[in-house]
């Protein structure tokens, strides 16, 4: 069986640990806040009324992408350009080709920043393999103007930091409803978990701090892993409506996830 992403590819070992996927997930939320273009996700009211169930929306079809076999995935990949293409009817307007470069650079920095960050340095093949996945990804959207390889995204993924990005009403509006649906404890625990996985553009533009209190306690989380206490650990700061979703992150799909 053909797959989208080969069973061996290290794609698949970023997107099958929950752990990394849920730094992926803190990222994401960032960024998404600040993009220019977040008037778009507000414009079907999806996004404010509920920011987790949106974010989580996002990187499910990632990870379906990710572990699908080829023509599952291609099917996948059709359904999220179908869906913008709806909300650009609707709207009478064209969502701007940056902004979809935007969200696929955002998930391929996050997914090595939140690996590297969790389990280990990434080689610079292993970093290419990681682009050329979602280089395919983009394609097959047909975005334009798609870098050729990881080097060449470093400097164009810098561009679009400094111009796409600014903090908006839409961001504090955002930053209000993510408090609002984690409570105020867990999303301390987002804005710390943020700065470790965020590009510095991001946080000078949201305030994040230079140095978070998470640092001296991942050594100790890595070590619940290892005698499994680590699900116990989830489920005291995870909010209660997403476990389920959550804990499925940490199981790598051994059969067609389609």
């Amino acid at each position: 069986m053909e797959y989208f992403v080969d069973e061996k590819s290290v794609v698949r070992e970023i997107w099958g640990k929950g752990d990394t996927v849920l730094f992926i997930f803190a990222g994401s939320a960032a960024e998404f806040a600040l993009n220019k273009a977040v008037d778009w996700l507000y414009f079907t009211g999806n996004l404010p009324a509920d920011p987790l169930k949106r974010l989580f929306s996002t990187i499910s079809y990632a990870r379906q992408i990710v572990f699908s076999e080829k023509k599952a995935a291609l099917t996948a990949i059709d359904k999220i350009t179908a869906i913008h293409c709806a909300v650009e009817s609707s709207r009478g307007a064209t969502i701007p080709a940056w902004a979809y470069r935007d969200v696929l650079f955002m998930l391929i920095h996050y997914s090595i920043a939140s690996f590297e960050l969790m389990e280990r340095k990434l080689t610079m093949e292993e970093k290419e393999e990681v682009y050329n996945v979602f280089l395919r990804l983009g394609k097959r959207m047909e975005l334009k103007a798609l870098p050729a390889n990881y080097i060449d995204w470093l400097k164009i993924r810098d561009e679009h930091l400094l111009h796409d990005l600014e903090k908006s009403a839409h961001t504090i509006d955002l930053y209000t409803q993510y408090k609002k649906h984690l409570g105020a404890v867990r999303y301390k625990i987002l804005l710390q978990a943020q700065i470790l996985v965020a590009p510095k553009r991001v946080n000078e533009l949201l305030w994040l701090g230079k140095t978070s209190w998470l640092t001296p306690l991942l050594g100790a989380y890595k070590v619940s892993r290892r005698i499994k206490v680590d699900r116990l650990i989830k489920s005291i700061i995870l909010p209660a409506n997403y476990k389920e979703e959550i804990k499925a992150l940490d199981v790598v799909p051994q059969k067609n996830l389609a």
